[in-house]
């Protein structure tokens, strides 16, 4: 689709991405597509306060209610689901069918939130005073900034916004300003919705775009009560402590440094197939990206020799082509720092394989890279370091202390994964001696999540959790509720207060 039509297809008008301040860039060939208006920082504070005035207005809506909304957002993006992931692929560089998988995750968690919708439940709770019932229940909290990332641009969004929306919370949006086309489609999609529903209140999702002190605005202000970031650990080390010195709530969505242990019973086919996907998969530009292999000494080689010929044959190019499985990484800026962490691989003792520009082939302005293996003789600096680029580097081990002691020596704990058919090894890996991270698979690579299971991770990633599973509590203040429906008034613990 030319881009052109599929600008018209998302309703990106002429007054949306013309004439204003923020110049937009394809990663495909570096071309810039479109100028959109920033929102100025002193336009934040009436921001703010139509969410706080939609938040009055909205958390009164029954829950169910509210997932219609939700609902219906899900079916205005299976409608629109081929034009945005076009577009995802134009502003962010990603293969076709990631594009589209990514509004696929979008959908599915506005399924899952519809669902929910029926199910914030709370506890009931035995109580030790005769006559007396106690129960737990959730409310909405307030006003939630989501602060997303280049590298998905719009499924991040609606991983917060579909669970905040049925939870009773609006949402103040701000994307990347690398990727500020998508979220104007989006709220485009997301206007439809509103429309079909008919009586939601003014500011119940707002989208705002700029630079640090739109973001500041979000993160300092006692007006809002959640901020979902997702982003670098230096990001999250300057959010983090702001939000928490004003008694705000953050989810934070950090770095990670992901690791395969395959073990010398692993089935090497699949284990190829999942590595070369997780660490090429969006040109190594996912959090959960493989980025160290911890293979056994006693397969090391042949596993090197069977991914260094599969990386050989990787098509690289232009990502809206069917056969491309290689894009662009975001811009030269990012190509410029994987080729400066290979230099420091090598300087390291590293031997590395591939890692090279590209530039035949591939559409000229774009920053092409063919995929990295760096051999290392151990997890040295560059290593512990997250690249935001598709660098493998490969490491061997004797024991399974070893590899799991290797695997966890790194700030990050986003994501992991071990290939084995041995049980025992497999157990191990998700006990408690096992892997540190918030994601811990067995015989599937360390990206790819799905929506049903909480996302996030420990360490510098952050210990947010987002999507599914409970990550809905993070988004709803919890009351402790005792009722007394007896005559007399018993006191806890046994005290006694006669007057």
């Amino acid at each position: 689709m030319e881009t052109s039509a599929l600008f018209a297809a998302l309703d990106l008008t002429p007054d949306l991405i013309s004439g204003g301040t923020l110049a937009v860039h394809s990663p495909v060939d570096g071309a810039e597509i479109a100028r959109v208006t920033e929102t100025a920082a002193a336009d934040m504070p009436a921001v703010i306060a139509r969410s706080q005035a939609a938040f009055r207005a909205w958390r009164q809506v029954p829950a169910p209610r509210r997932g219609e909304l939700v609902r219906l957002l899900g079916e205005e993006l299976r409608a629109a689901k081929d034009a945005l992931g076009a577009l995802v692929t134009l502003e962010a560089g990603k293969i076709a069918s990631e594009g589209l998988g990514e509004v696929q995750e979008m959908i599915d968690i506005c399924d899952f939130a519809v669902g929910l919708s029926r199910q914030l439940y709370g506890l009931t709770i035995a109580s030790e005073r005769p006559g007396h019932r106690m129960m737990e229940t959730w409310h909405p909290m307030g006003p939630c900034a989501v602060i997303t990332a280049f590298n998905f641009p719009v499924a991040v969004w609606s991983w917060n916004t579909a669970l905040a929306l049925v939870c009773g919370d609006p949402v103040i949006w701000k994307p990347s300003e690398k990727t500020p086309l998508t979220a104007l489609a989006t709220m485009n999609i997301f206007a439809r919705a509103l429309a079909r529903f008919g009586d939601a209140p003014e500011g119940l999702a707002q989208l705002v775009i700029g630079g640090p002190g739109v973001g500041e605005a979000l993160v300092t202000s006692r007006d809002v009560a959640i901020v979902s970031a997702t982003g670098s650990t230096r990001m999250g080390r300057a959010v983090g402590p702001k939000v928490a010195e004003r008694f705000g709530r953050s989810i934070l969505e950090l770095g990670g440094n992901n690791a395969m242990i395959v073990a010398p019973s692993a089935d090497l086919d699949m284990a190829v197939r999942a590595i070369v996907f997780s660490a090429v998969g969006t040109a190594g530009q996912r959090c959960t990206s493989l980025r160290r292999l911890i293979a056994h000494n006693s397969i090391r080689a042949e596993l090197v020799e069977r991914l260094t010929k599969a990386y050989g044959t990787l098509p690289i190019g232009d990502p809206r082509h069917a056969t491309t499985l290689v894009g662009p990484l975001i811009d030269h800026g990012a190509r410029d720092r994987m080729l400066a962490a290979l230099e420091q691989a090598r300087a390291e003792g590293g031997t590395v394989h591939g890692g090279r520009t590209v530039t035949e082939g591939v559409p000229q302005g774009g920053a092409y890279v063919s995929p990295a293996l760096a051999e290392m003789p151990g997890q040295t600096a560059v290593v512990r370091e997250e690249t935001f680029a598709p660098i493998l580097y490969v490491m061997g081990y004797e024991t399974l202390d070893e590899a799991i002691a290797l695997q966890n020596d790194v700030p990050q704990g986003l994501s992991s994964c071990i290939f084995t058919l041995n049980l025992r090894e497999a157990e191990t890996f998700l006990s408690a001696v096992g892997s540190d991270c918030g994601i811990a698979n067995v015989n599937i690579g360390p990206s790819g999540a799905e929506i049903g299971g909480a996302f996030g991770g420990e360490k510098e990633t952050g210990g947010g959790r987002e999507s599914g599973s409970d990550a809905w509590k993070a988004y709803m203040r919890r009351a402790t509720n005792t009722v007394n429906y007896s005559a007399a008034l018993p006191l806890a613990q046994g005290v006694k207060f006669d007057i």
